[in-house]
């Protein structure tokens, strides 16, 4: 079984963080995912940097542009992560847009995923028919799950597709607005909440963007399976180094040490 598919059997209230790749440092991708693993998250997720991330907000575009200017690329990822399955067994998921994959080789990508303990993606600007006629198989080869987004302007049909053809989570997008803008759940988002979880779809729901504290990590799951931490896990970093992460996460879980 898939270690994303284990996880999002055997867990509720699953914290998922988000870092990118090669930032502060670009040595520092593996101590992040040693003191992640200590902390005992659920799951990892890379950001592969990439030079025009157009859904993400500030705190990331800086990330991703340090990343870059530190030499970060696919390659240098895969070679980081060879090992990583003597370090931890946490389900890690690279997101990242399709251009890189696509320069890369979307089949020699997905079998360096493979080869190197990845279990997942995440690619915000590929479309599901393209995913579907182009790269299912190739996906499905290499035993890695592809988990699609939707947003409060997704429609419930469109929705009921995504379900259908999910074989991991799908990632709930809190807001329409880009990553790390919200401070806390208004009544829109509660209403979308609803509606999707009206719905009642087969695969499990995971909310990011906004999620910032415990208060929002406790709404967040109310409403879905889990969440997903990005924005403020890199400002935690950029502002304390890749030693204090244990800090951040038992802030977010609410425990006090």
């Amino acid at each position: 079984m898939n270690r994303i598919n284990k996880v999002l059997k055997e867990k509720k209230d699953i914290l998922s963080i988000y870092f990118t790749a090669g930032y502060p440092n670009i040595d520092d991708t593996i101590e992040i995912i040693k003191q992640l693993d200590r902390s005992k998250v659920d799951m990892i997720e890379i950001g592969l940097p990439f030079s025009d991330p157009l859904a993400d907000g500030p705190t990331i575009q800086e990330s991703s542009t340090k990343a870059l200017k530190n030499g970060m690329n696919t390659s240098k990822l895969f070679e980081q992560l060879k090992n990583i399955r003597t370090i931890t067994d946490i389900p890690i998921i690279i997101m990242g847009y399709f251009n890189p994959i696509l320069q890369y080789g979307v089949e020699n990508f997905c079998e360096d995923c493979k080869k190197n303990g990845v279990d997942g993606l995440i690619i915000p600007d590929l479309p599901m028919d393209v995913y579907l006629k182009q790269y299912q198989e190739i996906f499905k080869k290499q035993n890695l799950l592809n988990m699609f987004l939707i947003t409060p302007q997704t429609s419930n049909e469109r929705i009921r597709l995504i379900d259908e053809i999910s074989n991991g989570f799908i990632y709930m997008v809190s807001s329409s607005s880009i990553t790390g803008s919200e401070k806390s759940y208004g009544e829109e988002q509660k209403i979308y909440f609803k509606r999707i979880n009206d719905l009642k779809l087969k695969s499990s729901l995971l909310i990011g963007f906004g999620i910032s504290d415990n208060n929002n990590f406790k709404e967040a799951i109310n409403h879905s399976q889990g969440a997903i931490i990005g924005s403020a896990f890199i400002k935690h970093i950029a502002q304390n180094g890749v030693y204090k992460i244990s800090d951040f996460i038992n802030k977010i879980r609410g425990i006090t040490i």
